[in-house]
């Protein structure tokens, strides 16, 4: 089935999905938006932990043209977020069409417009699109777990972090973190606090960050140096946190702002209070996992644990090159 033709496509109803279509609304250039779930910020709506915060101060998240309601706290949380969002589709008259999978987007030279194919997940049906533009605005959306030998057979629970919501079930359990990233320290946080048996794998170095250090850091960098900036926010970490060796935590060589520049890194931003768990040993780190056999985790450093779970915060992985065809 074909539709009338858009100006631009935008997939994916995210936060970017929504801010694109936004700023396109303002210049009165038609779009559409095809979304897969159904509704816009998935993520933050159907996948996210209960105690999630945003990690930087809401002037630096807010969507162009309309700020966060002023009566909302400095670090929104996941109940405040997608409320934030929903006002803004309003706002803008924004009305994604919902379950609609995309399986194909194409540039066709003989009309010079996006040929995008999606599949109404509802009624099975294949509608196609066309535009002269074309938005990915899909992110890294697809949950990624390691190969890890051994995991097929582990006799416990295995999720990854989006299926994780409260630690308040795990009381008393043995639970094994993957990925140390910001949601893997804080999914931590919230299962020591609940009285689980924690434990995170922390495979590479990593800076820890306060709140106000990430704060000061981005404020300072609209007057000083990137270099500048960066040492001083190094020296900060190191005199607050102190060596993080004894805990089994490395610092990386480069600073925390370049790894993000560079590689996309983000430093673990330690607002719920992390770095106190593992300092009180109610957190255990540990290294890489070597293989797995039963409900037995051995460890790179020939150390074996048993646990009850395993979860996965290792992050998302793109799936664009399933259907972007570029060629």
């Amino acid at each position: 089935m074909s539709l009338p033709d858009p100006v631009v496509i935008i997939i994916g109803a995210g936060p970017s999905g929504l801010a694109t279509a936004a700023s396109l609304t303002r210049l009165s250039i038609p779009y559409i938006i095809l979304e897969r779930e159904d509704c816009s910020a998935s993520l933050w709506k159907k996948k996210s932990y209960d105690r999630l915060h945003l990690h930087l101060p809401k002037q630096y998240c807010q969507l162009p043209h309309i700020p966060f309601p002023t009566d909302f706290p400095k670090y929104v949380p996941k109940s405040q977020f997608p409320q934030y969002l929903d006002s803004y589709a309003t706002h803008f008259h924004i009305t994604p069409k919902f379950n609609r999978l995309v399986e194909s987007a194409r540039f066709d030279k003989s009309i010079e417009k996006w040929r995008v194919v999606a599949r109404n997940v509802g009624s099975g049906e294949a509608e196609e699109y066309s535009g002269r533009f074309l938005v990915v605005a899909t992110g890294e959306s697809e949950e990624f777990v390691p190969v890890v030998e051994g995991l097929g057979g582990f006799t416990g629970e295995v999720i990854h972090s989006t299926g994780y919501k409260s630690g308040e079930k795990y009381r008393e359990r043995r639970v094994l973190i993957v990925g140390c990233g910001n949601s893997g320290m804080e999914i931590a946080f919230d299962l020591a606090v609940h009285g689980a048996k924690t434990s995170i794998v922390v495979r590479s170095p990593i800076h820890i960050l306060s709140k106000e250090m990430m704060y000061w850091g981005i404020e300072l960098a609209k007057y000083l140096p990137f270099s500048t900036v960066e040492s001083l926010v190094v020296l900060l970490s190191k005199l607050w946190y102190g060596g993080l060796e004894k805990y089994g935590i490395q610092r990386p060589n480069e600073g925390p702002f370049t790894l993000k520049k560079k590689y996309g890194k983000f430093p673990l931003v330690d607002s719920a209070g992390t770095y106190n768990k593992i300092k009180s040993g109610e957190i255990q780190v540990l290294p890489g996992i070597a293989r797995i056999h039963g409900d037995e985790v051995e460890f790179e450093n020939d150390n074996s644990h048993q646990f009850d779970t395993i979860i996965f915060a290792t992050g998302f992985k793109r799936s664009t090159h399933k259907w972007l065809k570029v060629k």
